[in-house]
């Protein structure tokens, strides 16, 4: 088991394995390194170094009660990139691990990333405000946080449904993903996951966005009942400099499990261009 212990004494649990060139997995809310199983050995047999860590708060590390907000996220990740010494790194986060990645790309790489992979990401900001006026309603994530408050154990359970598209005509439904999902969620701090839904829904990526000039790839399904792509993902290519979208017809927000196959061979693409 491999932990690295933060400034702030926070403990971060990440996998570090394989040779080659250096992949950086952030995943996101609630879950944990895990998620990303099928990238990981995907890449790993075709001779990739890959990296996953577990946020402060989640999964395997420790269950800091504090400073759970997308800017620590992402120096929480350059302390790790400084650790393991890791140069011309390609990040690749999903749902709010995308938020991350951004913001640490943007602020926190010193030269160290090479590319960077959005994949059903929250950026550029999901909230609905008076400069994002057809954003998601706050009462939305009133209710995520009310749910997470009071009926986490039910809560993350049902929200697989959407979060799979097992709600859709003709959804082949999965007992051991969504276990899967209940069970990383579970591993990880109720405060860390409550105060990150502010982090993930409220958080103004437009500035990052701008401002990064490495190739940025976009991934995300239309049929995305968590992140709804037209909030989300098609704005945000519209405000990179060098940014590549490819949308998915159908594809559901845990695209990354359900359509790996495709995903995993985008990425690849993507990486070796």
């Amino acid at each position: 088991m491999s932990t690295l212990t933060l400034k702030d004494g926070t403990e971060i649990f990440y996998k570090d394995q394989g040779q080659g060139p250096v992949l950086m997995f952030h995943h996101g809310w609630p879950l944990s390194s895990d998620d990303w199983d099928a990238q990981v050995i995907f890449f790993l047999q075709r001779g990739y170094r890959v990296i996953a860590h577990d946020r402060r708060g989640h999964g395997r590390s420790s269950q800091n009660i504090y400073n759970h907000t997308i800017e620590q996220y992402a120096s929480d990740a350059a302390e790790l990139v400084d650790f393991l010494g890791l140069t011309d790194v390609i990040h690749i986060g999903h749902s709010t691990g995308g938020g991350e990645v951004i913001r640490y790309v943007n602020k926190y790489a010193n030269g160290r990333a090479k590319k960077a992979v959005l994949i059903s990401a929250v950026p550029p900001i999901m909230v609905q405000n008076e400069s994002n006026p057809d954003g998601v309603p706050m009462e939305v994530f009133d209710n995520i946080r009310d749910q997470t408050l009071n009926n986490r154990q039910q809560f993350y359970i049902d929200l697989t449904i959407p979060f799979y598209g097992y709600n859709r005509e003709g959804a082949v439904i999965k007992e051991g993903v969504q276990r899967n999902w209940w069970r990383q969620g579970m591993m990880g701090g109720i405060v860390a996951h409550y105060d990150g839904i502010k982090a993930f829904s409220e958080t103004d990526f437009r500035e990052d966005l701008q401002a990064v000039e490495l190739p940025v790839l976009l991934l995300h399904g239309e049929d995305d009942q968590i992140v709804p792509i037209e909030n989300a993902t098609i704005k945000a290519a519209k405000l990179l400099k060098n940014g590549k979208l490819i949308t998915y017809p159908g594809f559901p927000h845990g695209m990354p499990t359900t359509e790996a196959e495709t995903i995993n061979n985008d990425i690849l693409a993507f990486i070796t261009e």
